[in-house]
């Protein structure tokens, strides 16, 4: 007994609560999640009223936030999860990919983005890290959310220094393909546009995240804009 109290107390589990009108998904969702190690589904309701009634009441650490709930929508839901349970992180959990909807959650006040068909493994530790304050982008749209980055103003400024080495590193066909990879472009994207093949296009690719000193096209496309080496 002992021990199990000394273990309860190590591990905090994050409480989940699930918002989403489809009773399969919820269903699936609270099982998929409730093996996984330190969450727990806490609650879950098939609308934003019901479900602000209980986040109100439970002061959950995260919420999974469907978009297209009847009624009150996800957008406007997550607004008012922020107004009536300020440390409650909202995960927008939904398999719509438009850029409005993608830009409007952000804003709203949701700390990640995920579609529907995201691995339970990698939600639940989507569900851990935005639970200790971190934002999480499906990959999928995250070329997306780059349109909340404000416009550089004074692009001497940014372009100065660092940036200014980097963009150096760059070659001209490189400092092209960037800018396409910035508007979200794949691979093949960028071969049409270019005129080149796919193969080559990757190329590019692979020699700018070098360069760049990144993993992935994300980190670039976000480094690039920060750093003004593309106009956006």
């Amino acid at each position: 007994m002992v021990q199990q109290t000394v273990k309860s107390a190590q591990t905090k589990d994050v409480r989940v609560i699930i918002v989403e009108d489809y009773k399969l998904t919820r269903v699936g969702l609270r099982y998929a999640l409730n093996e996984i190690e330190n969450i727990n589904v806490i609650a879950e309701a098939q609308n934003a009223e019901t479900g602000l009634e209980i986040i109100k009441k439970e002061q959950p650490d995260v919420v999974l936030m469907d978009l297209g709930l009847p009624g009150i929508n996800g957008l406007e839901a997550t607004s008012k999860v922020k107004e009536i349970s300020p440390n409650t992180k909202v995960i927008i959990l939904t398999s719509h990919d438009r850029e409005e909807e993608v830009v409007a959650s952000l804003g709203s006040g949701a700390s990640a983005y995920c579609l529907k068909d995201i691995d339970p493994n990698t939600l639940s530790n989507v569900i851990k890290n935005v639970a200790k304050g971190a934002c999480w982008i499906d990959s999928n749209v995250a070329h997306l959310a780059l349109k909340l980055f404000p416009k550089p103003e004074n692009t001497e400024i940014l372009n100065s220094g660092h940036s200014m080495d980097i963009k150096a590193k760059l070659t001209e066909r490189e400092s092209e393909v960037l800018k396409l990879l910035v508007q979200g472009k794949s691979n093949t994207e960028i071969a049409q546009e270019l005129i080149v093949s796919v193969h080559t296009a990757k190329a590019h690719v692979c020699s700018i995240l070098q360069k760049l000193c990144v993993d992935d096209r994300v980190q670039a496309a976000v480094k690039a804009i920060k750093e003004g080496l593309v106009s956006v």
